[in-house]
């Protein structure tokens, strides 16, 4: 079988993957995105906190501070075009004590420096206004309007999907295990076999720096980085309208209380360096270090029942910015470094990659290119579908709920199943409807949902 040859691989269909392959499949040029998993969306970029940033806090002059203040108003926009959820909560970084509140004016200074020039020092009457549930003690904060939260899902989900309507061909499941250089294509083994490309885009997340030593290079190492984070139940959500964030130290950035697009209140990450890619798995010693972080930070909240616990890992790499780099000679691009920002910047990194590429490739927008993609919404501050008379009237579907905890309806099961990117899991299933992720976790709705076709 003669194997297939593409314009451009891109390895990764995370955030940032599928925003690059999404600004090639506006081109001319024939593009693959190859996943190693087996959904779009199921690694570092399923399990963030959520949270589209401003870059208010990011190191000045950094590539990172200006892809996230670029990225922020482009995902912004792309939001509202295609339906991902997005809620303006802003921010408070809480002062607990004087040196953190001697802190402020700098913090306020530094998100100037990066442009973005909204945030205001508030003292400790404002901030019990603005969050009453706090614990006693707080000094003042920095009050950030423009954070808000959204929905990483429904992003990643977006972006792939209108990837693969503008032409590009996606294969999940096809971890590349080899590099092979003809000197006009390079060739990348699968399991499925070899699939060649003029130009390869190594966005893999926690596999980059491997993928990276394919191509011949030693110029960094990922540390997988797990962050466990607690979800309340939706009760909690009055306790925390808006995202509490601690004030930076020299050890990172803290824990945060941030309410979700999904009207449940999250605790963390906890932030611990491994040494496995895999380990996704929960902690006691985790869960007690936020069960104490958040009893200091809001008792209220601790006295509330979780939902669920999950972990993430990021990309975390021995440098304080991203690395994106480009290799004419080997017709190659190395997306690396990406933390947790690279949900606000994915547009804006691939906005920059098509920058390094251009003279190499034609990336002229096609005329004919089909509109954005209208998302299902999964926030609880928009209209859902079993709230919808009109739709109900038209399609009885989704009058039918069968996941009571979140409210979901046998038409979005069926829509998820029907979709440009259908799930191939239970989990796939979870993040494209919100099925089995409230308070039952799926005990009494599994059986039924998974006979939804």
């Amino acid at each position: 079988m003669t194997a297939a040859t593409f314009d451009v691989a891109v390895i990764g269909a995370g955030l940032v993957g599928s925003a690059i392959a999404r600004l090639f499949g506006a081109s001319r040029l024939s593009t693959v995105l190859l996943e190693a998993r087996d959904d779009v969306g199921d690694g570092t970029s399923k399990a963030n906190t959520a949270i589209l940033h401003t870059g208010f806090d990011a190191k000045p002059g950094t590539l990172e501070a200006r892809l996230v203040a670029r990225g922020y108003h482009l995902l912004g926009g792309y939001a509202a075009a295609t339906g991902i959820p997005v809620e303006r909560t802003g921010a408070l970084l809480v002062a607990w004590d004087g040196e953190q509140l001697a802190a402020l004016p700098g913090l306020r200074d530094k998100a100037e420096r990066n442009g973005y020039t909204e945030s205001t020092i508030i003292d400790a009457p404002q901030v019990y206004r603005e969050v009453p549930a706090l614990a006693p003690g707080a000094l003042g904060a920095l009050m950030v309007p423009g954070e808000s939260i959204t929905c990483t899902w429904t992003t990643n989900l977006a972006l792939a999907t209108e990837a693969v309507t503008r032409g590009v061909t996606l294969r999940r499941g096809h971890r590349v295990t080899a590099v092979r250089d003809d000197g006009t294509h390079t060739w990348l083994a699968t399991a499925q076999g070899e699939i060649g490309a003029r130009w390869v885009v190594n966005a893999a997340g926690l596999g980059a720096d491997t993928l990276d030593r394919l191509f011949g290079y030693e110029r960094f190492t990922v540390t997988p980085r797990r962050g466990e984070l607690l979800v309340f139940d939706k009760l909690a959500r009055p306790l925390a309208p808006r995202i509490v964030l601690p004030v930076p130290s020299k050890v990172g950035k803290g824990v945060l209380i941030s309410p979700t697009v999904y009207g449940n209140v999250m605790l963390g990450p906890t932030a611990e360096d491994l040494p496995d890619r895999t380990a996704t798995g929960t902690s006691a010693a985790g869960f007690t270090f936020l069960r104490t972080k958040g009893t200091a930070l809001m008792p209220a909240l601790l006295r509330e029942e979780v939902t669920a616990t999950y972990a993430g890992l990021r990309a975390a790499i021995d440098a304080d910015d991203y690395l994106i780099d480009v290799d004419p000679g080997r017709r190659y691009v190395l997306v690396g470094g990406i933390r947790s920002t690279g949900l606000t910047a994915c547009l804006a990194i691939a906005e920059h990659v098509g920058s390094l590429v251009d003279g190499h490739l034609d990336l002229t927008p096609r005329p004919d290119l089909p509109p954005p993609p209208r998302m299902p919404n999964l926030g609880e501050a928009f209209p859902r579908p079993y709230q919808d008379a009109a739709a109900i009237a038209a399609d009885p579907e989704y009058g039918r709920i069968v996941c009571f905890c979140e409210r979901v309806t046998r038409g979005e099961i069926r829509d998820a199943y029907a979709s440009v990117i259908p799930p191939s899991t239970v989990d796939g299933l979870r993040r494209r409807t919100r099925a089995m992720n409230g308070r039952c976790q799926g005990f009494y709705c599994a059986a039924e949902i998974q006979a939804v076709r």
